[in-house]
This record gives C-alpha cells, sequence and structure tokens, in this order.
C-alpha cells in the first residue's frame, strides 16, 4: 500500500502550481493546453513513483501480525511439502494454525485447513496419499484427523478419551501410533463432577501413554501402561521397533529420571538402554536398527548435567552410551540418521547464527552444509531422496524455506511466505565483539536504529535473553524492528552462560550465577557508548525470564540505566526455589539447595537481586503471568514491593490467565505498549500514545473448503 509521503507531495505541488501560474494557454492553438497536460502527467507519474517506494517502520501490530511457520514436514517424493503458519486472530484474542501445502518448486502455496479452532502437528502418510494432523474440532479433546491429499473433507481419525499429543505413522501406511494421557476413573470424575476435589499437591497427574490406531479396523490398542509417563517415541524405518523415553512422573524435573527404552512393535516387549541421572532427547534408531542415537546436555562420560547438548550412541542391543563429538565446541540439536546410516545430519548452535552439519561416522569428518548471518532452528530429511527441507530465519526475514540435495549440496530457495515484509523500513544488524573486566570476549548483536546515521548517537537498550541456555542470533525480532523504527538502538549480549560458545562459558555460572554474566553486559553497553553509537544519558535495560533476572541484578548494582523493564524476573532465589516448578538447573547454579544442613545459603543470598534492592535507583517496569509456574508471582511481589519500599518508581503489571510469557494477543500488545512507554518516558523524557488493536469485523466468517 502506497504511504503518503508530505515532502514528495510538497516538492510536486508547488512545481506544479508555478508552472500553472506562469502557464498562457492558447486555447486556440491548444499548445499550451498539450504543454500542460503532459507536464501534469509527468508530475503524477513521478510522484506515484516517490509514493509507491515509500516504506513505513514496523509498529507493534505490525510486528504481532506477522505470520509464524513452523513443523515443515517433506512428502515422501519430496515434490510437495507442509507447513503449519499460525496467524493472529484479533477477533479471538489469539494465535490461530493452520496446515499449508505447496509444490517444492515454489508453486501452489494453498491452505489445506481451516477449522475454527485451529491445527497443528499436520504429517504425510508415508505412501503421500493423506495428511494427518490434530485438532479439537467437535470433539472435547483433540484428535488425529485424517485429510486426502487430493482434497475433500477433513474426517475425525481417533476418538480417544484424552488429548491426543502427539502422532507417527507406521511405514506401511495403515497405523498411527499416538501418545496420551490417561484418563480419569469413574471416581475422580464424579468427585470431580461433585467438586470433591481437593489437590495433592505435585501428585495431581495422569501419565501419558503409548497407543496405536489401525485405520483398517478402526480400532486403538494400548501399548504401554505402568506407573510411568512417556515423554516422546520415534519409530524405526522399518517399523518393526519403537523407541521411547520413560520418566517416573510428568514433573519438570524428573525428565534427569527419564530413560530411553526400545519395543518390538511385533510383541510389545520392551528393554531398558540408559540408566543414568541425564536426560535424553531426540531419540532415534539407525536404519539397520542397530544403534540408538539421542542428545543430552551432559559432560561425555554422561555423569553429569548442565553442559551444552551434544549427540551420543548406543547399541541397541544394550551399552555403553558414546559421545561423537566429546569437544565439539558448538550446541547440538535436531539431529537425522542419513539413507545409510553412514553419517548424521545435525543443527548446531554456534553463538550468533545456527547451521546445518553433516558427520560422517566412519572417519568423524564434519562438513558444515549451510552458512550464513541466520538461524536455522529445524530441518526435515527425506531419505527416500536423500533431500533437506529447512526454514531460514534472518534479521530481515523470519522465515524463508530452502531445500537441499545431498548429491549436489545445492541449496535453493523455494518460499518466501512474508511478501508484505517488502513494505516496511527495517533496522540493521551487525556481530559485536569486546572484552570483559577478566579480558574474555564476548559476543553479541547490535541491531542499528532505522536511518542510522554515523557519528549521532543513539538510545540504548540492552535487551538480554531468556535462557539463560541460548543465544541471541540473526533473526527476525520484530519488535526489536518495531523500537529501532522509533529510533532506539538495541543491543543483545550473548552473556556468559549463553550456549554456542563451549561448556566453559556456559558453565561460568556454576557456583555463582552473577560471575561474569552482568559484567559481560555493562562492559558490552560501555563499548558502544566509546564506539559512538549509544548515549550514555540514555540507556535502558530489559528482558524476561532469565533476562528478568538479569534486569533485577543491573538496577540493583548500577545506575547508569535510565529505564528498566523486567519481564518474569527472579528477585530472591531462595524463595524462588521452592515456588517454582524447576530447581534441577538452579541447583549447579548454587550448588545445592537451600534447605539441607550444609546448605550454600550465603551464595544464594549474594546472588539474589532482592538483598540489594536498596541500592537500586533505577525505574522498573516488572511484568508477570498471573499463572506463571517457572517463574511465580510472588517473585515479581517482592521486587515491586522492595523498590517501592526504597521510593524507586515502579509498576507490577500482572496477565490475568497468562503462564510464563502473554500468549493473547491484546495481553502481548499491551506488554509491548506499556514498556515502550515506560522507557519513553524515563529515558526519553517524552510521552507515548499506545497503539490500538486493529479493528474486528463482527461479521461471521465465510467457512472455507478443507
Amino acid at each position: 500500500m502506497w504511504a503518503l509521503n508530505p515532502k514528495a507531495f510538497s516538492v510536486a505541488a508547488k512545481s506544479f502550481f508555478g508552472y500553472i501560474h506562469g502557464l498562457e494557454v492558447d486555447m486556440k492553438k491548444n499548445t499550451g493546453f498539450w504543454t500542460f497536460l503532459t507536464y501534469f502527467c509527468f508530475l503524477l507519474i513521478s510522484y506515484l513513483s516517490l509514493i509507491a517506494g515509500e516504506k513505513k517502520p514496523l509498529t507493534f501490530v505490525d510486528a504481532i501480525n506477522i505470520k509464524s511457520i513452523y513443523n515443515l514436514r517433506l512428502s515422501p517424493d519430496s515434490n510437495q511439502a507442509l507447513f503449519t503458519q499460525s496467524e493472529a486472530d484479533w477477533k479471538g484474542n489469539r494465535s490461530l494454525s493452520h496446515i499449508w501445502r505447496m509444490n517444492t518448486d515454489g508453486t501452489k502455496v494453498v491452505q489445506m485447513t481451516n477449522g475454527k479452532d485451529g491445527e497443528g502437528g499436520g504429517i504425510w502418510s508415508p505412501d503421500g496419499e493423506y495428511i494427518s494432523f490434530i485438532t479439537k474440532r467437535e470433539s472435547k479433546e483433540a484428535q488425529v484427523f485424517l485429510l486426502a491429499n487430493s482434497g475433500g473433507e477433513a474426517i475425525p481419525l481417533t476418538d480417544h478419551k484424552t488429548r491426543i499429543r502427539s502422532h507417527r505413522w507406521s511405514p506401511c501406511s495403515q497405523k498411527i501410533y499416538f501418545l496420551a494421557e490417561d484418563p480419569l476413573t469413574k471416581e475422580e470424575e464424579k468427585k470431580k463432577k461433585d467438586k470433591d476435589d481437593a489437590l495433592i499437591f505435585e501428585q495431581d497427574f495422569k501419565p501419558a501413554h503409548l497407543w496405536v490406531f489401525d485405520l483398517k479396523t478402526k480400532e486403538e490398542k494400548r501399548l504401554t501402561e505402568g506407573d510411568f509417563t512417556i515423554r516422546q517415541f520415534s519409530v524405526s524405518r522399518d517399523g518393526t521397533k519403537m523407541l521411547f523415553a520413560a520418566a517416573p512422573t510428568p514433573l519438570y524435573d524428573d525428565i534427569l529420571n527419564s530413560e530411553i527404552w526400545v519395543m518390538d512393535l511385533k510383541d510389545s516387549s520392551r528393554r531398558q538402554i540408559t540408566q543414568n541421572g541425564i536426560f535424553e532427547s531426540d531419540i532415534s534408531l539407525s536404519p539397520d536398527n542397530n544403534q540408538i542415537l539421542f542428545v543430552a546436555d551432559a559432560d561425555p562420560n554422561l555423569k553429569d548435567y548442565y553442559y551444552q547438548s551434544n549427540f551420543f550412541t548406543v547399541p541397541a542391543e544394550g551399552g555403553t552410551p558414546k559421545a561423537l563429538l566429546p569437544d565439539f565446541p558448538y550446541e547440538v540439536y535436531d539431529t537425522e540418521w542419513s539413507a545409510d546410516g553412514k553419517s548424521i545430519y545435525f543443527t548446531a548452535n554456534m553463538g550468533v547464527h545456527s547451521e546445518i552439519f553433516s558427520l560422517r561416522l566412519k572417519d568423524l569428518k564434519l562438513k558444515q552444509l549451510t552458512d550464513g548471518n541466520h538461524a536455522i532452528y529445524g530441518f526435515d530429511y527425506n531419505p527416500k531422496t536423500d533431500t533437506l527441507l529447512y526454514e531460514v530465519s534472518s534479521p530481515q526475514n523470519p522465515d524463508t524455506f530452502w531445500m537441499m540435495d545431498q548429491k549436489s549440496r545445492a541449496a535453493r530457495m523455494i518460499h518466501d511466505p512474508h511478501p508484505e515484509l517488502k513494505d516496511f523500513k527495517l533496522a540493521e544488524y551487525e556481530a559485536v565483539r569486546w572484552k570483559s573486566t577478566d579480558g574474555k570476549e564476548v559476543e553479541g548483536i547490535l541491531i542499528y536504529p532505522v536511518d542510522f546515521e554515523k557519528g549521532k548517537r543513539y538510545p540504548l537498550l540492552a535487551h538480554t535473553h531468556g535462557g539463560p541456555m541460548g543465544s541471541d542470533k540473526f533473526t527476525f525480532d520484530g519488535y526489536a524492528h518495531a523500537r529501532a523504527g522509533r529510533g532506539y538502538a538495541v543491543f543483545k549480549p550473548n552473556y556468559r552462560g549463553s550456549t554456542g560458545y563451549g561448556n566453559e562459558v556456559l558453565r561460568d555460572m556454576v557456583g555463582h550465577y552473577f560471575l561474569h554474566a552482568d559484567d559481560d553486559v555493562l562492559t558490552g553497553v560501555e563499548y558502544l557508548v566509546q564506539k559512538g553509537i549509544a548515549d550514555p544519558e540514555k540507556l535502558g535495560t530489559l528482558g524476561w525470564s532469565a533476562g528478568g533476572h538479569m534486569t533485577n541484578w543491573l538496577v540493583t548494582q548500577t545506575d547508569k540505566f535510565k529505564a528498566a523493564s523486567s519481564g518474569a524476573g527472579a528477585s530472591n532465589w531462595i524463595s524462588m526455589y521452592a515456588q517454582s516448578d524447576v530447581r534441577i538447573y538452579r541447583t549447579p547454579w548454587f550448588l545445592g539447595n537451600p534447605w539441607h544442613e550444609d546448605s550454600p545459603l550465603q551464595t544464594f543470598r549474594e546472588h539474589s537481586p532482592i538483598f540489594y534492592v536498596h541500592q537500586a535507583k533505577t525505574p522498573t517496569l516488572i511484568l508477570c503471568g498471573e499463572n506463571d509456574r517457572r517463574v511465580p508471582l510472588p517473585q515479581s511481589v517482592e521486587m515491586y514491593r522492595g523498590l517501592k519500599a526504597n521510593g524507586v518508581p515502579t509498576e507490577l503489571v500482572i496477565f490475568p490467565r497468562s503462564g510464563h510469557g502473554p500468549r493473547e494477543l491484546r495481553h502481548r500488545l499491551y506488554r509491548y505498549n506499556k514498556e515502550f512507554q515506560w522507557l519513553e518516558k524515563y529515558i526519553m523524557n517524552r510521552d507515548f500514545e499506545f497503539e490500538k488493536p486493529p479493528t474486528v469485523d463482527d461479521k461471521d466468517d465465510k467457512d472455507k473448503p478443507e
């Protein structure tokens, strides 16, 4: 859409009316008239060209409206691809996902589903005839539905008593395996109906187990039962075996007690493969069923956790797991066996970017298959065609689809789902590196203000990532683009505790959470001040989750920031240890828990912002979800009380119904608005008018054929 350019219009108007004023039109000869008409048309065309090329900065509403893409899946012949596309549904105040299909030559991009509650988990049947997905539709619980690839109506396949979490096809296309929680007993149903529903804390859960649905008989059969819960599963390529990871309970901390099992699908006999205190994920059998591949956040000997994730193999008959690349410096995820089982494809987090690699098992030869200022978060591999389909996120585009033939290793882009982004003026990214207080080089991302002018200083926002296991990369950040469009530079430091830089960097937090992490952020900000980019009088800091922990800490340690926004941040590690649903990552940070006889209570206290809140001076906005289990609301209340008692300007925003981050669209927009209003007030000393949500059409949506 064209945006009115006042400057271009003014120039054109002055030129046009100046010409009219000096023109003597000879109506008899028509000479002046035709000259006038020609000049008018020239001006009109020139103006339209100017305004057609005018781009606008991204707004917060624009950022929320950007589609999310995930779950790319190649068809068995690699001629088509499925993907799930999630879009903002302002009428429903939610993001709504549907399944799309396209040809891998880039043509015929079509929406396949359009249910009112959305769909997810779309996968191909092995024969390519059908697409299966999970949705609620008219049933009480989400079920597996089936849609012919040729088109038509989707039909419900399963009628299970509880919600189906995930599903997989058998290679013969005649069976579907699925994971679902156990249902309530009749007695439990009655108590629920009578509201005789007192709960026993951390015992009120139902385990998840495996089932199989036969497409011919339309019958389901239970495959596992017992006093354990299954977290993930995979089916061998020949359909004779199944792997699953089972834990004692669904509680988060019990992931360390999950173990790998292999099941023979002919007789349902099973055998335990691992037995350790490590969480194994991304499990798969080699094509010959002789080896099991898995990923674990552990040391090479699988004796200790809280390391960068790496991959391991173990004989399918049982034995000692082996770290394939014990000294690999990067974080590993999304692993796949090659067609012949002689290589492994995987994605590696390399700090500010992530790439796809291959590892030849015979000689452990590594080959990097992709490279660029981008991030690759996952891929789909088709062993029948030896083809990779993957999604690339870059600073200027959140998703583009790429394919790579493993014979030629030639990559080609097949689809850009975001043509609308060409209408926006987006920010430029750059990787920056600086020395921290101990001389260690640290890396991060600098997002320049839109229309950046060299030599001019800008307000800077230090935005620290969550986790802290993770890293900021060359990925599209709509919220950062919107702030950059309003004149801010955004700085994303990969402080000590981040992944992608080796275990030494990740484990810098072990025994002392804020040993170097805060120094890494502050020295990075100072580096940008010294470079003449950041205005030292206009600095702000913000973050969510671990980024909120960092924000709470920084405002109690320095007064260099004029404003701060802390989302779901910990304030008191002692109370946080008890309140949160997660302790397993916090135990290494403080080398124990707060309660045993020789407790490292002093370490907990030394790294808790609340015990230094009397030093805080920075106006701080605090945000939290009402039902956040990861960083519960009392943590935000403690920080708010402490700041307020010491006369520091503060407000606490609570998002009803929200967990660890707002999901409802109006909550997300309010967060962006409120946070930016706070930054504008205390950094720039100016007002900010809240963006309003789009006008919702109350007319009934027209049904689309599926």
